[in-house]
């Protein structure tokens, strides 16, 4: 009975996000058929790519769901990483760094290639939400990877549609430098290289601690506190409430992501201690 019941709860849950998938779809494919909007044809872009990936590595790999996405995940994280730099960095040779976190350039203005970007991204996310939906890779009634997914896909989807908030949302995209290492922590242990003493290991734990705290918790902290501190400076409009909703979002979700971060470092120690014990 009570698989049963965790089945049709199951059944109910991709139910539900894969008809806010086809909705996110369909205002997408209106947006750039409609109202004409051919710039955000780098979102279908984005979403034919990672698919793409994600068949080279079924054929070529592996055919097992949850490493080709863990795959193209790690792919993503590289990708994006690298163009947030490439963005920041473009930006501060073109302009300094003078007044490039004011206001008015964070929600008006657009820095180059950060467009593109932010589309190329959102692409990833429509495809990942997919992916997972199609092979049931979450658990849970309200599966939290499904629900980050979504509140991204609303975000972006919006703030591209509006034009607004671009820079704002390449900033959030610095955690997918940290989300480099979780993904190539879960591929280092579906390949079956556990052990905890090795230098690699720990250097990959040091890297996933310090990316953590640096690419994704303090900077989510303070683009928070920003817009908090700027509230009076926003528009009448759904800018603000969009980007506090999403930033409240982000910021629980981190939240549980430490705790879980921290019970999977514990476990992995005490499983070596208890390895160490027996031989």
């Amino acid at each position: 009975m009570a698989r049963t019941s965790q089945s049709q709860n199951g059944k109910k849950v991709g139910t539900f996000f894969m008809a806010t998938l086809l909705l996110w779809f369909l205002s997408v494919w209106f947006e750039v058929l409609v109202n004409k909007r051919r710039e955000l044809l780098c979102i279908v872009a984005g979403g034919c790519f990672y698919q793409i990936a994600n068949w080279v590595i079924r054929f070529l790999v592996s055919r097992d769901p949850l490493f080709v996405n863990t795959s193209v995940s790690l792919l993503h994280s590289i990708i994006t990483s690298v163009s947030v730099i490439f963005i920041l960095t473009n930006q501060i040779l073109k302009d300094s760094a003078n007044g490039m976190f004011e206001h008015s350039q964070l929600v008006g203005n657009t820095w180059q290639w950060a467009y593109p970007a932010l589309c190329f991204s959102c692409g990833y996310f429509a495809y990942d939400q997919l992916d997972m939906l199609l092979h049931r890779l979450y658990s849970g009634l309200i599966p939290s990877i499904l629900v980050h997914h979504l509140i991204l896909l609303i975000c972006f989807t919006l703030a591209l549609y509006l034009n607004v908030t671009i820079n704002y949302l390449i900033l959030t995209l610095m955690c997918e430098l940290h989300s480099i290492f979780l993904h190539v922590r879960k591929v280092r242990r579906m390949a079956g290289f556990r052990d905890a003493r090795s230098k690699s290991v720990r250097a990959e734990w040091f890297l996933n601690w310090t990316t953590f705290v640096f690419a994704r918790l303090i900077p989510h902290i303070l683009i928070t506190v920003k817009l908090i501190a700027d509230a009076s400076k926003f528009a009448k409009g759904v800018e603000l409430p969009l980007a506090l909703f999403g930033m409240a979002g982000m910021n629980l979700l981190n939240a549980a992501l430490g705790i879980d971060l921290f019970n999977a470092f514990v476990r992995e120690r005490n499983h070596q201690k208890s390895s160490n014990h027996i031989e």
